[in-house]
C-alpha cells in the first residue's frame, strides 16, 4: 500500500491531460504553440523521472506504470493528430497505435495478476495498492525516443517550412 500522490505521478497526469489539447491545437494547425507545449510535455517527462530517481519517497509502483502510459497516450494522440494534419503517414500511425494498445493491454494484465486476491474492480483501480514495478527495456526507451523525435520533427516542419523535406520522409 503506497501513497499515489507524488510529484512525478502528478506530472504524468498533467501530461495525460495535455495530450487532447495538443491534439486539438495540431488539428487546428496551431503548430507554433503545439511545438512549444510538446517541448513542455517532454520537460515534464524528464523531470518526473529525475524526481523519482533522486528522492526515494517520490518513487512508486503506480508511477512505474503511469509514466509509460502517459507517454503512450501522448504519442498516440500526437500521431493521430499529425496524420489528420497530413504530416505523418496513416500506415505509420496505425503501426504505432496497435503496438501501444498491445503494451497497454500487457500493463493491465500485469496489474490484474499482481493485485492482492481477491481481485475486485475497486482494488484493481485503487492506485494505493502496490503491484509489480515495471521497468522499460533499453529497446523500448530507444523506440520511444525515435517516436518522439519524429513527432518533434513533424511538428517543427510547418513552423520552419520543411514539410516536403526528404529527411523528414526518411524518418517515416
Amino acid at each position: 500500500y503506497e501513497n499515489p500522490w507524488t510529484v512525478p505521478n502528478l506530472l504524468c497526469v498533467c501530461r495525460i491531460l495535455l495530450a487532447p489539447y495538443l491534439g486539438y491545437l495540431i488539428t487546428q494547425q496551431h503548430f507554433d504553440l503545439s511545438l512549444a507545449l510538446f517541448a513542455l510535455a517532454g520537460a515534464t517527462d524528464l523531470l518526473d523521472g529525475l524526481i523519482a530517481r533522486t528522492w526515494p519517497t517520490q518513487k512508486s509502483a503506480l508511477g512505474s506504470a503511469l509514466d509509460p502510459l502517459a507517454d503512450k497516450i501522448l504519442i498516440s494522440v500526437l500521431y493521430v493528430s499529425l496524420t489528420y494534419a497530413e504530416l505523418i503517414p496513416a500506415p505509420l500511425t496505425a503501426l504505432v497505435i496497435f503496438r501501444d494498445i498491445g503494451l497497454i493491454a500487457a500493463v493491465f494484465w500485469v496489474r490484474y495478476k499482481t493485485v492482492p486476491p481477491p481481485v475486485t474492480l475497486s482494488k484493481f483501480f485503487n492506485p494505493c495498492y502496490t503491484t509489480a514495478q515495471l521497468k522499460p527495456t533499453l529497446f523500448s526507451k530507444v523506440n520511444t525516443a525515435i517516436q518522439l523525435f519524429l513527432v518533434a520533427a513533424s511538428l517543427a516542419a510547418p513552423v520552419f517550412q520543411f514539410t516536403d523535406s526528404v529527411l523528414l520522409q526518411c524518418l517515416w
